[in-house]
């Protein structure tokens, strides 16, 4: 008798501890009976009964999905990878269960699609620049898609633009270009600017004449200095009758126009 209350004791007994089921914060659980759905467990204390429930326990917490490189093709024809994470998050546990078939996989293939179908419609300085951009575009249509699954998408972030090596190499000699480009029309329109300065202040000094072939002169010997220090150098003699001419055409180019004048007039009388 002694035994048979034990035995009857221990099945009570494994049958209690069989049916308690203790649920994390931060989780919940799904109960199936014989296959079907039951109910959905809360944080806390809850009791199922043995060998007739099937508990499936799954966080709702945030998480984190990790896309791999993509390949994509922007709308100026260019290849480039991408590479992006998603924050989702499970609200109706029922549903991201019963809805589909893996939810997580579920969510990298919609990525991956929208990510090359937003990529498509941008160029590659329109998508290096605008990432944000592309998120906020990526978030909209995931939180659509979404919807019936149970899930929310938090954020969308792509991380990184990827280019080959050889795109790298002609986007750094196009920038190297348009620096020397623009280094070389500041410096002109400096000379330009220093020229017609110069030019100014000599209208109006009484030996202008005199002062521009002294600074010409001296430029000119410099510059024949720097060209002979050159193991291949070539120097370039100038007549100084041109040179004196040239000056006195920058100071005053209607001198000449004028003593035409004046020999004409002359001729005349």
């Amino acid at each position: 008798m002694i035994e048979l209350f034990g035995a009857f004791t221990l099945i009570v007994l494994g049958y209690v501890i069989g049916s308690v089921r203790i649920i994390d914060q931060g989780d919940e659980a799904l109960v199936q009976r014989l296959g079907q759905y039951k109910r959905t467990l809360k944080p806390g204390l809850n009791f199922v009964i043995p060998l007739l429930d099937t508990v499936l326990i799954e966080t709702i917490r945030e998480q984190i999905s990790d896309i791999k490189p993509q390949k994509a093709l922007t709308n100026d024809n260019v290849p480039i990878e991408v590479d992006a994470v998603v924050f989702w998050q499970i609200l109706d546990l029922r549903k991201a269960y019963y809805a589909v078939e893996d939810l997580e996989e579920a969510l990298r293939q919609l990525v991956t699609t929208n990510l090359r179908a937003e990529i498509g419609q941008l160029s590659l300085e329109e998508a290096i620049s605008s990432t944000s951009r592309v998120n906020q575009a990526l978030l909209r249509q995931l939180d659509r898609a979404t919807a019936n699954w149970g899930v929310k998408v938090i954020r969308v972030e792509v991380q990184e633009i990827i280019l080959s090596q050889a795109l790298r190499d002609s986007l750094e000699q196009e920038r190297t270009a348009r620096s020397e480009k623009q280094a070389t029309l500041s410096r002109t329109q400096a000379t330009v600017q220093s020229i017609a300065q110069l030019a100014e202040a000599l209208q109006s000094h009484p030996n202008s004449q005199e002062v521009l072939r002294y600074l010409v002169a001296r430029d000119y010997v410099n510059a024949s200095l720097e060209i002979s220090k050159s193991g291949n150098a070539k120097i370039v003699f100038m007549d100084p009758k041109f040179m004196n001419e040239a000056i006195t055409d920058l100071i005053n180019p209607n001198e000449f126009d004028q003593g035409a004048d004046s020999s004409s007039e002359n001729g005349s009388t």
